[in-house]
């Protein structure tokens, strides 16, 4: 096979969804969760073994897409009043401070200098929510108490990261201004509270209005259509915010959540056979982001601490919180291993860091690496031993 067939895009993405299908039928065959299997098939084809697929900006633009249309079926399980809760804002802040503090003590521990500590911290305070999301719904566990705070939390989280992220920056460069921080925070509020209330309503009339006209009756599948521009509008909204896209399109569908349309059926199965493909292009996208080559001994031994370190603050910056609450151990157990993964959130963070030169590239590789283990153990955890035994 030549050279220009292996590096064209049509060969690479063909290829990137053959594998990428073909590792939700061997996780589904295994009873694991289609994260897990799709990830690893990631780094197989990807540089760490075959080499066969890069991380091109057209498979990270496809990935971005992938996220957002799998947060928005996740949204239309769910309705606002149930990510909406004081409670969730503190599992939130905990399990924002918890990390940072804990990321930038490991790397000192490590003799990175000050600006790659604060960075590495910022990485450790990240939490991907589509990652989750998508293992409770394989799971039938969306409407659990520990899921909606999860979800709840996780969307906190993305304004509280990005604080991190702005704080960070101005940190480094020696430029911190609170007016600065003030405004994104302000943005970001803003956005939620226009998004969640008034817009919502206002959709989820033109919706039912469309959903009666001559045109959804004839043509049914363009309900689907609709909401889809909107949920493609909410993410345009939300990057405008500064926020993440993906929250965003998780509006969206809690906007057209539990409402009662002539063409509902077609709408819902055509959200989710859109997530099937794009989700797992965003999969397996976190496995070939990864290269192995540039890790060496020192590097994975800071990658095993780093790791631990990340798991458990988030597991106490978030679990602990959730148990004074009144959550029972094994939900605010749940929370906390559901707060774990970083994902893309932290992948994004080191590329920043690597871009801007806080971070040289073998931290940027541990930093991916940490992300993908936080992202790989969540789901093994979630479905093999703490949902293993519940009934609800």
């Amino acid at each position: 096979m030549s050279e220009d067939i292996l590096t064209s895009v049509e060969f690479q993405m063909s290829l990137l969804m053959f594998v990428a299908l073909a590792g939700y039928l061997l996780a589904y065959s295994i009873n694991q969760s289609a994260v897990v299997g799709i990830i690893i098939a990631g780094v197989i084809v990807g540089p760490s073994l075959l080499g066969l697929v890069t991380y091109t900006d057209f498979v990270s633009s496809l990935a971005h897409l992938g996220a957002v249309v799998l947060l928005f079926t996740i949204g239309l399980e769910f309705e606002l009043k149930d990510i909406t809760k004081p409670k969730y804002l503190v599992v939130a802040l905990a399990g924002i401070l918890i990390p940072w503090v804990g990321g930038y003590f490991v790397a000192e521990a490590f003799g990175f200098e000050s600006n790659s500590s604060i960075f590495i911290g910022t990485a450790a305070t990240a939490t991907s929510i589509a990652i989750t999301a998508n293992v409770l719904e394989e799971m039938g566990k969306l409407q659990t108490k520990a899921a909606r705070a999860i979800m709840g939390a996780a969307i906190i989280d993305d304004i509280l990261a990005l604080l991190a992220l702005t704080i960070s920056e101005q940190l480094v460069t020696g430029s911190l201004q609170s007016l600065t921080i003030l405004a994104g925070l302000g943005k970001a509020v803003a956005f939620l509270v226009i998004g969640a209330i008034p817009v919502r309503v206002l959709l989820r009339r033109v919706m039912l209005w469309f959903d009666d006209t001559k045109v959804a009756r004839k043509f049914p599948q363009s309900i689907f259509i609709f909401a889809m521009m909107i949920a493609f509008l909410y993410s345009i909204g939300a990057e405008a915010a500064g926020l993440s896209p993906v929250v965003g399109s998780f509006l969206a569908g809690i906007a057209f959540a539990s409402m009662e349309l002539k063409q509902g059926a077609i709408f819902r199965r055509g959200a989710e056979h859109l997530k099937i493909i794009f989700a797992s292009i965003f999969f397996i996208s976190l496995g070939v982001l990864l290269d192995a080559h540039v890790i060496d001994g020192r590097i994975i031994v800071f990658i095993l601490a780093l790791t631990a370190v990340a798991a458990a603050t988030k597991i106490i910056g978030c679990g602990l919180p959730a148990r004074l609450f009144g959550y029972n151990m094994k939900d605010s157990a749940i929370i906390g291993v559901g707060m774990m993964p970083r994902g893309e959130v932290a992948m994004i963070v080191a590329l920043i860091g690597l871009s801007k030169g806080w971070i040289q590239q073998d931290t940027y590789a541990a930093l991916v690496t940490m992300s993908l283990l936080t992202t790989i153990i969540p789901p093994l955890l979630l479905r093999n031993w703490l949902f293993k035994s519940r009934k609800n």
